[in-house]
């Protein structure tokens, strides 16, 4: 691209689960989701299931390491074949940007938003939800990630050239060259 490429702001907002409905599940403490005693344990032990998990291959779980990066979105993902959960660790807040799954072969610009997470809780993503991978508001922020052990397989045919990856599971675009978009925001201190 030898022209700079058009800026999309995006705005920040909560990450509430009506919020993030078209993309995933909030992954926590979810209001209106009551828990269910374990019976073994006398009612000190609650479980809910604010969100299901699907994966046609293995499952890994894997912790990321994060520290604070510019907020710009040069590249989205899509998986087909499961629903890649992040959970924090140690309660630092963290940005997720996402569209909505989509029929063609990109995200819908327009749908593109960024949400905030105050490291209470974490999401599931739908199958085909458009996302890049999180923000840290803070150094050292630590996600576990679970995700489906063929995403690794295809991250790892990236494409020497346009340094895109497709598998399988993964659809990975250069939304700048592709589009002429970049999306930018501003991560809160």
């Amino acid at each position: 691209m030898t022209t700079a490429p058009e800026i999309i702001a995006l705005t920040i907002e909560a990450a509430t689960p009506e919020a993030l409905a078209p993309f995933g599940q909030v992954v926590g403490r979810v209001p209106g989701v009551t828990p269910i005693s374990v019976d073994f344990y006398k009612g000190a032990v609650k479980m809910s299931y604010p969100a299901r998990f699907t994966c046609e291959h293995p499952v890994e779980i894997t912790v990321a390491q994060m520290d604070r990066r510019p907020g710009e979105v040069r590249y989205m993902e899509r998986h087909f074949q499961h629903t890649q959960v992040f959970m924090p660790l140690g309660g630092k807040p963290f940005v997720a940007v996402m569209a909505p799954p989509s029929e063609g072969d990109l995200p819908e610009l327009d749908q593109v938003r960024a949400f905030l997470f105050d490291g209470s809780a974490g999401f599931s993503l739908h199958l085909g939800t458009w996302h890049e991978f999180p923000f840290a508001a803070q150094d050292g922020t630590d996600l576990v990630v679970i995700l489906s052990s063929q995403t690794g397989y295809d991250l790892k045919s990236k494409d020497a050239v346009t340094e895109e990856a497709h598998g399988p599971d993964l659809d990975k675009k250069d939304i700048v060259a592709r589009t002429g978009h970049v999306f930018r925001f501003d991560i809160p201190e």
